[in-house]
C-alpha cells in the first residue's frame, strides 16, 4: 500500500497539474481509486516543445557534385576524356567500341609519308592554337601565352630536318585543315567549347610534354573556369567527344 508521503506527492502533482481545487488526504484515497483505476479523469504532462532539426545526407550531397569537381575543372576534364577512352586504352575507359576507325591500333606499322603527313597536320593545328591565343578574341585566352606548351617551333624543327634528308614536305591534308578551320571558328563563336579542344589537345593527346608547362596552364585553366557558370562548364565538357574525333583522324595519318 502506498504510503501517506507519495500519495500527498501524487495529490500535489494532480493539483498543480488540473489547477483543481485541493482535495483531503481522505479525499485524495477515493479519487485514487477512481483516476488510477477507473481513468474517469486524465491529464496530460506538457512536452518541452521539440526542435525541428533538418539532417542533410553527405551521400545526398556528394551526389550532386561533378566527378573531380573538388580538385578543379581541369580534373573534371581529365575525368571525361578518360571515360570516353575504350578499355584496353585507359583502365577508367567506358566507351564502347562501335565503328572500325574507334578501335584501338594493336601494331602501330608508320610510313614516312604518313608519319610527315601527321607532323604537317598536326603543326597546322599548333599554329592555329597559339595563333588565337596570341590575338585573343576573348581576354582570358591570353592567361595561356608563353606557358612552355608551345610546340609549333619544335614540329618546325622536326620537318626541317626531314627536308634536309630529302623528303618532300607534304601539304597540310584534309584533317588537319578542317580541324583548324573549326578551332577558329569556335574561338569566336564558343569559347568554352574551345577551351575543351585547347585542353585535350595540350594535355590528352600529347603524350610527355613539360611538365611545368603543364602546371602553368592546369592552374589557369581552373582559374578561368571558377568565371563559369555550371551550365558554361556542362557545356564545355560536353565538346570533348567532338575533340577526339578530329585529333583522331589526324593522328591516323601515320598510318596512311
Amino acid at each position: 500500500m502506498a504510503s501517506p508521503t507519495a500519495l500527498y506527492q501524487i495529490h500535489s502533482l494532480f493539483l498543480y497539474k488540473t489547477n483543481y481545487p485541493q482535495l483531503s488526504l481522505s479525499q485524495t484515497r477515493q479519487f485514487r481509486s477512481n483516476f488510477f483505476f477507473q481513468r474517469k479523469l486524465s491529464f496530460e504532462v506538457p512536452r518541452m516543445p521539440r526542435k525541428e532539426t533538418v539532417v542533410v545526407s553527405a551521400t545526398t550531397a556528394e551526389k550532386k557534385r561533378h566527378p573531380g569537381e573538388a580538385k578543379g575543372f581541369v580534373e573534371e576534364m581529365r575525368f571525361v576524356a578518360m571515360r570516353l577512352h575504350t578499355k584496353d586504352q585507359a583502365k577508367e575507359g567506358e566507351k564502347e567500341v562501335e565503328k572500325p576507325e574507334e578501335r584501338s591500333v594493336t601494331k602501330w606499322e608508320p610510313t614516312v609519308d604518313g608519319y610527315l603527313r601527321f607532323l604537317v597536320d598536326s603543326k597546322l593545328v599548333y599554329d592555329t592554337l597559339e595563333k588565337i591565343v596570341q590575338d585573343a578574341a576573348y581576354p582570358y585566352y591570353a592567361e595561356f601565352k608563353n606557358t612552355g606548351l608551345e610546340r609549333s617551333a619544335s614540329l618546325d624543327k622536326d620537318l626541317e630536318w626531314f627536308k634536309e634528308q630529302g623528303y618532300t614536305i607534304p601539304e597540310p591534308s584534309s584533317p588537319g585543315l578542317t580541324y583548324t578551320q573549326y578551332l577558329t571558328d569556335l574561338s569566336h563563336s564558343d569559347p568554352q567549347a574551345f577551351i575543351c579542344h585547347f585542353y585535350n589537345i595540350y594535355f590528352a593527346h600529347s603524350a610527355g610534354g613539360r611538365m611545368i608547362g603543364k602546371k602553368i596552364a592546369k592552374d589557369k585553366l581552373n582559374k578561368v573556369a571558377e568565371e563559369w557558370t555550371r551550365e558554361e562548364k556542362n557545356h564545355c565538357l560536353e565538346e570533348t567527344e567532338k575533340s577526339f574525333k578530329l585529333s583522331g583522324e589526324i593522328l591516323r595519318l601515320i598510318l596512311s
